[in-house]
C-alpha cells in the first residue's frame, strides 16, 4: 500500500485525539499536553513500509534546547507476547478504538489523568536504575532531564535523589560510557551548576514552549497542583514556623512564580495572534 495522503494522516490523529481528549492535535500524527516543563505525548510512528503506524506514548523535557520534540521513555504498543504492533492504515477505522484503550492501558505515564511532575521524575529515574540494573549503556540524557525538571519545578527532594543516582555513573564499566564524557566529576559539576539557578531553567523552557509552538497546547491542572501544595504546607506547619522563610515555603513561592509565568506566555499568545 502507499503512504496516506495528508487528508488521511488528519484524519486518523482526529481520531486519536476523540479518543484522547485530555491531549491536543498538534501536527499530523502527533497529540500533546503540556505539564509545565514538560511535555507527555502520543505519536503515531510511522512503519518503515510507511502503511500504518505505531502507537507510541513518551514525554519531551523542556528545559534544554532541543530541535525536534523527541520520544523520551518511548513505549510502542505491544502484543500480549511482548512484540510491537502496528495499526496499518487500511484497518484503522475498525481498529483505532481498541489500540487507545490498549496504549492507555499499557502506558507506564497515564494517558487518563495527567501524570504529575513527581510522576514523570520517578519515570525517568525508574528507567536509569533499570538500565543500570541490566548492565546496559547508562542513560545520561534521561537522568539529567529527571534532575533539570525536578529543579524547575522546586521539586528539592526529587533534586537529591537525582544528583545521589548522577554520583553512581562510576558503577558502569568505561567502555558502556559516552566516548566524549570527561569523567564523573566534571559532569557533575556541569549538573549542578545548571540547577544552581532554576529561573534560568525557567526561560529556557519558555523559550523551548514559543520554538516548538506549544503556547496553545494544553497545560493541564497547574492551578490545582500548585493550590494543593500550598493547602498541604500550610497545613503541615505549625503555629509559630516561618512558612515562607522555610525551605517549603521557598519550594511553593517558586511554584507559584512558576505557574504566573506559564498564565502571562499563553495571554501574550493570544495577544500575538490578535
Amino acid at each position: 500500500m502507499s503512504k496516506p495522503d495528508t487528508a488521511t494522516a488528519k484524519r486518523v490523529t482526529s481520531d486519536w485525539g476523540a479518543a484522547l481528549p485530555g491531549f491536543s492535535e498538534c501536527r499530523p500524527l502527533r497529540l500533546l499536553r503540556r505539564i509545565g516543563p514538560v511535555v507527555q505525548g502520543v505519536t503515531l510512528d510511522r512503519t518503515t513500509a510507511g502503511d500504518g503506524y505505531f502507537p507510541t506514548a513518551h514525554i519531551h523535557a523542556l528545559v534544554r534546547e532541543f530541535p525536534v520534540i523527541s520520544l523520551t521513555l518511548g513505549q510502542r504498543m505491544v502484543t500480549l507476547s511482548g512484540i510491537q504492533e502496528s495499526v496499518s492504515f487500511a484497518r484503522h477505522s475498525n481498529e483505532y478504538q481498541s489500540a487507545a484503550r490498549r496504549l492507555v492501558a499499557q502506558s507506564r505515564l497515564s494517558l487518563d489523568e495527567p501524570p504529575t511532575i513527581s510522576s514523570v521524575v520517578d519515570a525517568l529515574y525508574e528507567h536509569v536504575s533499570v538500565q543500570q540494573g541490566r548492565g546496559l549503556p547508562p542513560t545520561v540524557r534521561e537522568l539529567e532531564d529527571g534532575v533539570l525538571i525536578a529543579a524547575v519545578a522546586g521539586e528539592l527532594s526529587l533534586v537529591e535523589s537525582g544528583l545521589r543516582l548522577a554520583r553512581q555513573m562510576d558503577v558502569w564499566p568505561k567502555s558502556r560510557l559516552p566516548l566524549d564524557r570527561k569523567g564523573s566529576g566534571i559532569w557533575l559539576t556541569g549538573l549542578e551548576e545548571q540547577i544552581a539557578d532554576p529561573s534560568v531553567l525557567s526561560d529556557v523552557v519558555e523559550q523551548q514552549i514559543y520554538f516548538h509552538k506549544l503556547v496553545k497546547v494544553p497545560t493541564v491542572r497547574r492551578n490545582l497542583e500548585v493550590e494543593g501544595r500550598c493547602h498541604e504546607a500550610i497545613l503541615a506547619a505549625s503555629a509559630g514556623d516561618e512558612l515562607f522563610t522555610s525551605a517549603a515555603g521557598h519550594e511553593l513561592l517558586f511554584n507559584c512564580d512558576d505557574y504566573s509565568n506559564e498564565v502571562v506566555s499563553a495571554l501574550r499568545s493570544f495577544v500575538k495572534d490578535d
